[in-house]
């Protein structure tokens, strides 16, 4: 059989994440690079020996012929390429989130349907092994029905100050929230029905930054079910782990906590610093890529090659950005607010 041929959007950190999975992936060929800084796209050909660089995804999709492409650029600049290569008829693995406006969902759901190509959104959480492992307790029935969760889902202030040079022009709803909804929604197998949510501002505006330090969301499903959720990138620089993370969920039978940020799995200490490096979500061992962040990029292009359903669908991206989309409505208007799913978007 022969490999998909594959191309990446994006020569940032998360970029460099999709390149490795994709040089060792035995079903793949990594053909080019597109990013709008002509040295940078460089740079990343000549680390990666990808044959094509681009800083146009338009030219590359008009001159170069590919399978699938990896959209690896910023929230917010996720709609247009999408589109455009939908159009073009590749299939796509598009970072989260999704899209960060109505009309860019409901642009890219008219594009996949029209050129019937097969997207999935990188909500890598659901390969996470703790989450994987409390939701197959749940499934199995041994937690009983949902009840309630809450989850804090945080970013140290670095993320936002020297991690992203974009941070102004996003949020950490899109960029953590995106994770928290998907896997609060994952969990409770079930839709938002409602958000109430509020902020605070302060940290990151006296450093410069005009983005928002903290939003604090309940969520209410469909079934009964209700969530709480906390997201914010001012967590001070020390904590050990760059997120930080508390899960707790709670059935009619049972309940699980998981603390993903402060485990004592391995530590390290030198005359420099202490630390407990990443075990989880992207590493490597002997070599080769590791951890759910790389697992969740396999398994796109595995099912593009076995031809199964994706664990994350076209559904589920677009009602995840849709709850944030009512959580940033409600925040204005200090009221809580209905959530709209991909149905009425698509009647539009």
């Amino acid at each position: 059989m022969s490999k998909i041929r594959m191309a990446i959007i994006g020569a940032g950190v998360w970029g460099e994440t999709h390149a490795f999975l994709y040089r060792e992936h035995p079903s793949v060929e990594l053909v080019a690079i597109c990013d709008l800084d002509r040295s940078r796209a460089r740079s990343f050909a000549q680390k990666f020996e990808i044959p094509h660089f681009f800083t146009d995804h338009i030219e590359m999709l008009e001159s170069l012929d590919f399978d699938a492409a990896a959209i690896v650029t910023p929230d917010f600049a996720h709609g247009r390429i999408a589109v455009d290569c939908a159009n073009a008829g590749k299939d796509l693995l598009v970072e989260k989130p999704l899209a960060t406006t109505r009309e860019d969902l409901a642009a890219i759901v008219g594009a996949v349907s029209k050129n019937r190509v097969r997207i999935m959104t990188d909500l890598h959480n659901r390969w996470s092994p703790p989450f994987a492992v409390a939701k197959e307790m749940l499934d199995k029935g041994e937690l009983g029905t949902p009840v309630s969760a809450y989850f804090r889902l945080n970013d140290v202030l670095w993320v936002a100050t020297d991690m992203l040079p974009w941070s102004a022009r996003s949020s950490i709803l899109w960029f953590l929230g995106s994770h928290s909804v998907d896997t609060l929604r994952w969990f409770f197998n079930d839709e938002v029905e409602s958000v109430y949510s509020v902020s605070s501002s302060g940290v990151l505006k006296n450093l410069g930054l005009d983005t928002t330090d903290i939003y604090q969301t309940l969520l209410k499903f469909r079934k009964g079910g209700i969530a709480t959720m906390e997201n914010s990138w001012i967590t001070p620089n020390t904590n050990p782990c760059v997120n930080d993370i508390k899960f707790n969920f709670t059935g009619s039978r049972g309940m699980v906590n998981l603390d993903l940020s402060n485990n004592q799995m391995i530590e390290s200490y030198t005359q420099r610093e202490a630390k407990r490096p990443d075990v989880l979500v992207r590493h490597f061992i002997h070599g080769k890529a590791k951890g759910f962040a790389y697992e969740s990029i396999r398994h796109f292009i595995d099912c593009l090659v076995s031809g199964e359903e994706f664990l994350v669908s076209l559904e589920d991206a677009v009602n995840t950005s849709l709850v944030i989309l009512s959580i940033f409505e409600s925040v204005r208007t200090g009221k809580p607010e209905k959530v709209e799913t991909i149905e009425a978007l698509s009647a539009t």
